[in-house]
């Protein structure tokens, strides 16, 4: 029997129009491992927003309940000449109870159940998802659970990649955000070493309240210095940044390859031998980012992706990741919100205006049925 409900679809123009709205859409039912969740909660992620917002003028949008219809400039609009025209589902994770199954043993098997899931389709009130990708939630809330994948992998992918590579430290760009405070209390567990980049006074002091040893502020003078100092404390030559845009990763580098210099015992006119690593897994900044290579040639500037990182670790890894995060639920990775909105709530004005701002510690959290 075909269930009805809620859902929110975001579709961009050819000519730049993008139009967010809820509508009602029909939900099949699950077959072989699939199972429909009846959708209780979905953060707001950062990676969320490339499809839900992305570069859009929200401030001059035409608004009107359930809907909202803005302007994408250039060159964002030609960059995803892929997507014009179709009518796209949003939201990458979500917590809610299984209400059918496919027939697959592993399906059935959850069914009743609350769960943590990936649908892809998590702004809504009901999302297909596969059993395999489903993470039985016990006695934990939906809220507990929403954010239970993206964030909470991706940190422990960083220290696997990190480890896999043979580093025994991590850098990481935007400290105080909850990926990041996930990420500090890791390496606290794990031995593995980390240095915090901050932008506030009260968010170093959030780090250092959770035994954070090595958190350096951007906004302070002798913020360069600072790095340095953590970095040949720490040796953390591996880094990374969801900025992006700006001069972040490069100044990075240059405090890098500055420590690496100064242990050096022979001049080279070409640098140090020291690899330098720094990956960017996001784009708060739409800008360029900005490289003045001054920093030998020891060194790499890639992206990273949870999924793509996920399939080269192997299933093993992977399910030792994921009982981790459902052990440590409440604690390690605990997340925290700003304030919770339901499906229609996500597209005011004022709310648009504050979460597309992905502000640290500001997380939304939709709760499609209210």
């Amino acid at each position: 029997m075909t269930t009805t409900g809620k859902q929110l679809f975001t579709t961009l123009e050819s000519d730049g129009t993008l139009t967010v709205e809820i509508a009602q859409s029909e939900f099949p039912d699950p077959t072989g491992n699939q199972v429909l969740v009846k959708m209780e909660a979905a953060p707001i992620n950062p990676s969320d927003l490339a499809i839900l917002t992305g570069a859009a003028d929200f401030e001059n949008a035409d608004y009107s309940p359930g809907k909202v219809v803005a302007k994408m400039p250039e060159p964002f609009n030609s960059g995803q000449k892929a997507r014009h025209g179709q009518r796209l589902p949003a939201g990458n994770e979500g917590a809610g109870t299984v209400i059918a199954t496919g027939d697959s043993d592993m399906a059935k098997a959850l069914m009743g159940q609350r769960v943590a899931c990936v649908p892809g389709t998590a702004y809504s009130e009901y999302a297909i998802a596969d059993a395999a990708m489903c993470l039985p939630l016990g006695d934990h809330s939906a809220e507990a659970g929403a954010s239970s994948f993206v964030n909470p992998m991706t940190a422990l992918g960083f220290v696997e990649n990190a480890r896999m590579d043979g580093h025994k430290a991590i850098l990481h760009t935007v400290g105080a955000s909850n990926l990041g405070q996930m990420l500090n209390r890791i390496c606290l567990e794990d031995g593995m070493g980390l240095v915090n980049i901050v932008r506030k006074d009260e968010q170093a002091k959030l780090l250092k309240d959770q035994g954070a040893t090595h958190v350096v502020n951007s906004s302070d003078d002798d913020f360069l210095d600072q790095l340095k100092a953590a970095i040949d404390d720490t040796d953390a030559y591996y880094g990374f940044d969801p900025i992006g845009g700006g001069k972040m990763v490069d100044t990075c580098f240059k405090a890098m390859e500055q420590v690496a210099v100064g242990k050096m015992t022979e001049y080279s006119r070409y640098g140090s031998n020291q690899q330098k690593r720094m990956f960017i897994y996001g784009r708060l900044d739409f800008g360029p980012t900005t490289l003045t290579p001054s920093y030998g040639f020891g060194w790499t500037l890639s992206g990273w992706l949870l999924t793509p990182f996920l399939q080269t670790a192997g299933m093993e890894t992977v399910m030792r990741m994921r009982k981790r995060v459902l052990d440590n639920l409440t604690t390690t990775f605990a997340s925290g919100y700003k304030t919770k909105v339901d499906l229609e709530g996500m597209l005011t004005k004022d709310a648009i205006l504050d979460y597309r701002q992905m502000k640290t510690g500001e997380k939304y959290l939709v709760m499609p049925h209210g």
